[in-house]
């Protein structure tokens, strides 16, 4: 397993609080689990400071700061996936993508158009199904805490021709995703039987690795609707990374507790979807 960078590993640990803050001997303490000298972790940590993705109290204890909050709460939302979504009708989320700006700020704009399933039918139009509850409302606004402009334009599209609708219902790899939901379960289930035979460090890194690559993946999914992608196995996925999350929790706890660490609610990193974000 390659190790995470210092960047990737504080966010991801400090993404599984709830509203609570980690000490950072906590932080260097997991660092080395993960082969990282302290020198790296504390330097990462003066750069997230600067990024507002971090934020330090007067104790000295850490959390994640207002620029990522929009992402931390996407990656947490694993649990709560089928929540999100709503019966498709058969319409679509258009977005112009010609008004998107250059240089960083587009880049933003682009990883929130991925993050929220989007994909480009034509040069200008990204669209993705209108099946998330609140609707292209909601769609808007969870755009631009991603990163995209304010006043971008988000619309309904429908009534496509019958050639550009067979094209827009293609635009994802849909059999990739169904590939992906099964090797998940295959991982989480036999992931889960091996947790317990590991030494604690095995079982620490090995959590991080299986169970972060799951959440990074659901993170990252375009949740499509059926009849394109069949959502039992999606949910699923969702009820093995449930049962996988019990296991990472007893995992990690004696860990947390002795370096000062308050209780995790989601216990698993998310292996780098935080980062990967807002890079």
């Amino acid at each position: 397993m390659s190790a995470p960078s210092p960047r990737s590993l504080i966010l991801d640990l400090l993404s599984t609080l709830r509203g609570e803050s980690m000490p950072v001997g906590a932080l260097v303490a997991a660092g080395t689990l993960f082969g990282i000298p302290e020198g790296g972790m504390r330097v990462a940590l003066t750069r997230l400071l600067a990024k507002r993705l971090v934020t330090r109290d007067e104790r000295g204890r850490y959390r994640l700061g207002a620029g990522a909050a929009a992402v931390h709460r996407r990656v947490v939302s694993w649990r709560r996936l089928e929540e999100r979504l709503r019966r498709w009708e058969g319409g679509w989320i258009g977005m112009h993508r010609r008004a998107l700006a250059r240089g960083r700020a587009g880049a933003a704009a682009e990883r929130a158009l991925r993050l929220l399933g989007f994909a480009r039918l034509a040069p200008d139009l990204a669209l993705r199904p209108d099946n998330l509850k609140g609707g292209i409302p909601a769609v808007r606004e969870e755009l631009v805490a991603l990163g995209l402009e304010p006043g971008t334009l988000v619309f309904a599209l429908s009534a496509l021709d019958p050639v550009s609708e067979a094209r827009a219902r293609g635009l994802w790899d849909v059999a990739a995703l169904r590939r992906g939901y099964a090797r998940s379960c295959a991982q989480l289930a036999a992931g889960e039987a091996r947790l317990a035979r590991l030494s604690e460090r095995a079982a620490m890194l090995e959590s991080f690795r299986v169970g972060g690559r799951v959440i990074r993946e659901l993170v990252h999914d375009p949740l499509l609707p059926e009849p394109l992608v069949p959502a039992d196995e999606r949910r699923a996925v969702v009820a093995a990374l449930r049962r996988y999350d019990r296991a990472g929790r007893r995992a990690w706890a004696a860990f947390l507790a002795r370096h000062g660490a308050p209780h995790v609610a989601l216990t698993l990193p998310t292996d780098g979807a935080l980062a990967v974000a807002h890079l």
